[in-house]
């Protein structure tokens, strides 16, 4: 079982409040639910995380216009940043402007494919996702969600904030031997793209064409042993933002 304290918080130091003279402690942050058969592999957002084609990170993104330390009745935040942040979910519409103009959006992705259980693949470490590679997995036939395990988590690039133009990812030969090999509608990958940069658009371009598989991208996959784990969290919680090409 994973440990019960959130390991997506590793610097957040001990905190009391005083609340009417009581102390009241942090509250515990959990990746694992229900005896460890629910998982949480999204991560936190934070200002320091990666963001596309930067070396400076996503940077400030909540704001606190309304505070109750201020004179306000509530807190009430305000959040800017890119929808293509942190752990999130591509729409066809990314990369196919008739799609993107026909409105298959964030909103039209089909949750019973959100939800449900995944297989955990660790993939080969020296190379891309390619052809040669898919074939070696094994994947079973039936198997309909499929997270792709990489050198990405081992060189911890989710906690980095400069872009890492080195990740692991698809090249297209290896997404066109999953959309023709597998029964695979779900794809999910540990870093901010499932495509490997070298064939950025390509590979996303097979995987998005027939609009039945759904990409996940930016996944925290450290602490998930390999085989059958549930899905959670990515799905159920993803925003409906109408006319958006991803969610976070």
């Amino acid at each position: 079982m994973a440990p019960s304290a959130h390991p997506a918080h590793p610097h957040e130091p001990p905190y009391c409040a005083a609340v009417e003279n009581e102390q009241v402690s942090v509250p515990e942050r959990r990746e694992a639910h229900g005896g460890g058969r629910i998982l949480d592999i999204t991560h936190y957002y934070r200002e320091d995380m990666p963001s596309w084609g930067s070396d400076d990170g996503v940077g400030q993104f909540l704001w606190l216009p309304a505070s109750m330390r201020n004179g306000s009745l509530a807190n009430n935040s305000e959040m800017r940043m890119p929808t293509h942040t942190g752990t999130h979910v591509d729409a066809p519409g990314h990369v196919f402007q008739h799609y993107f103009d026909a409105g298959f959006d964030v909103d039209t992705l089909d949750l019973d494919v959100l939800n449900g259980p995944a297989l955990l693949i660790d993939v080969p470490r020296d190379e891309n996702i390619t052809a040669k590679t898919m074939e070696s997995l094994h994947i079973p036939k039936g198997v309909q969600r499929v997270l792709f395990r990489t050198l990405n988590t081992d060189r911890q690039l989710m906690w980095k904030k400069e872009f890492d133009t080195s990740y692991v990812g698809f090249m297209k030969d290896g997404a066109q031997w999953l959309v023709d090999n597998t029964d695979i509608r779900l794809v999910g990958i540990d870093y901010l793209s499932v495509a490997a940069f070298d064939d950025l658009i390509p590979s996303h371009l097979v995987l998005l064409k027939s609009r039945d598989i759904i990409l996940v991208e930016g996944l925290k996959l450290e602490n998930v042993k390999p085989g059958l784990c549930i899905v959670c969290r990515f799905g159920c919680v993803e925003l409906k933002v109408h006319r958006s090409d991803a969610s976070l």
